[in-house]
């Protein structure tokens, strides 16, 4: 069976019935030119930010508009989130004016109350890259100050956080939450407590990272919902996409990041059971879908944008075939339409969902599967990949989303994380490994690099 999945993937490209788009398998790559093709779509996007949205959140790219997630208030979430990006791809002067804003116009000391999970991953996530990469200790001044103010998330019965917080009162609310949301903080703040020589930080965040895998079911899988007061699931649903996801992918990077033999024995046991569990073979082709965490049973046969991300764990836990047999099950979601849906039925490949937000997972996969394998299928497909982005979501002033990837129609929205990620990963890539050691740093899961050494 696994020899049939590997004479798949090396099939897929030239002989795939469900769309050209990867057919060109011989087809030469220039890196260091696609390298300077994305850092010039970069800064297209940053242009448009910049003219129609500086100093707020987002920009809004058909209106020519922004958004602020807490509005009237913004926290800079494109300027912290693109800011490690532009540092790696050496456009040093568009570095420092945004870092000199960013330091002198983004405060914390706001009455509004944000989500902790998305600040943790990208603002205070970001920060904590930016200070390593700059050694500019305003930023970490900055990031001790958020670390600070997100704390009473952790105030509850069970040591799982809340999922809002007040940044001025310390006040928490959203006593439902779920596994990556109370599990995807232990990069942040663990490098925070390390850097700051506050063990506070790490305890918190770890406390609840083990709060979640104690939570398991027999089978070793976690659900969907879970109540932070009481401890009990409130959904059932396991798989490893949007929800659950990154819990996984921390207890994997933590282990490697601080070497935290708990993470690496929570890491062990619950790939054990999502292999058994989740993983779906269909023909020659594998996939992961949904199975209730209590009886195991198969619950829906669905995979998307999000669930993209798991060919990048798996190659960096060291499981290579497998993450090579699911990044041609992802490579085949993205070629249906010439670009991935937020969803599909693997079965029937019917779309489930049909939004692009602009995704970075597949990017990642991609980038972390040519640098284990040095194969240029990964380099060829890449760059189809990029070349499919551009064309289906580049605007004349920045790049959109999309309501649909069978009609291409766009939407309003630029996330940060385009920034961030999406155009990180692609750049990676294609650049001289010299831009990052990879082997050096573990990316949280919006991208941004943290160092991994020896703290005293």
């Amino acid at each position: 069976m696994r020899t049939l999945r590997l004479i798949s993937f090396l099939l897929f490209y030239a002989l795939t019935t469900v769309n050209s788009h990867f057919a060109h398998a011989q087809t030469s790559i220039n890196k260091q030119e696609l390298a300077n093709q994305v850092r010039s779509e970069f800064l297209h996007a940053w242009r448009g930010y910049k003219k129609y949205a500086w100093g707020h959140d987002d920009l809004r790219p058909l209106s020519k508009s922004y958004h602020d997630w807490y509005a009237p208030e913004s926290l800079l979430m494109t300027p912290v989130d693109a800011l490690d990006t532009m540092i790696l791809m050496g456009l040093k002067d568009e570095a420092a004016s945004t870092k000199n804003y960013i330091i002198e116009n983004l405060s914390f000391d706001k009455d509004i109350y944000v989500q902790n999970f998305e600040v943790t991953i990208r603002l205070l996530g970001g920060l904590l890259s930016c200070y390593e990469l700059t050694n500019d200790k305003r930023l970490l001044r900055l990031a001790e100050d958020l670390g600070n103010r997100l704390l009473p998330v952790f105030d509850s019965p069970t040591g799982l956080p809340y999922r809002f917080v007040n940044l001025k009162t310390g006040k928490t609310r959203g006593v439902e939450t779920n596994p990556a949301e109370a599990g995807t903080l232990l990069i942040e703040f663990g490098t925070l407590s390390r850097l700051t020589h506050r063990p506070v930080f790490y305890d918190k965040a770890k406390r609840a990272l083990v709060e979640i895998y104690n939570r398991r079911s027999a089978l070793g899988l976690v659900g969907t919902r879970i109540n932070v007061d009481t401890g009990k699931w409130t959904g059932t649903d396991s798989h490893i996409s949007g929800a659950i996801d990154s819990y996984y992918e921390y207890l994997l990077k933590c282990w490697l990041l601080f070497k935290d033999k708990d993470c690496k024995r929570m890491w062990r046991e619950s790939v054990a059971s999502i292999n058994k569990y989740l993983a779906d073979e269909v023909g020659t082709e594998l996939w992961y879908g949904h199975a209730d965490m209590l009886t195991g049973r198969r619950t829906s046969t669905t995979y998307g944008a999000l669930d993209a991300f798991f060919p990048a764990v798996l190659a960096l836990s060291g499981n290579i075939t497998r993450a090579r047999e699911l990044q041609t099950s992802s490579f085949k979601m993205w070629a249906q339409y010439g670009i991935e849906p937020e969803e599909i039925n693997y079965k029937t490949l019917e779309v489930t969902e049909a939004a692009y937000p602009l995704r970075p997972e597949i990017v990642e996969s991609t980038y972390y599967l040519y640098h284990y394998t040095r194969d240029p299928e990964y380099l060829r497909a890449g760059k189809r990949l990029f070349d499919d982005f551009v064309k289906y979501c580049k605007t004349d002033e920045a790049y959109a989303s999309l309501k649909s990837v069978v009609t291409k129609e766009k939407s309003d929205s630029m996330q940060s994380f385009l920034f961030a990620e999406t155009l990180k990963y692609f750049y990676l890539l294609f650049a001289p490994p010299r831009t990052l050691k990879f082997d050096r740093v573990i990316f949280n899961t919006e991208a941004h690099p943290i160092l991994v050494r020896n703290y005293s």
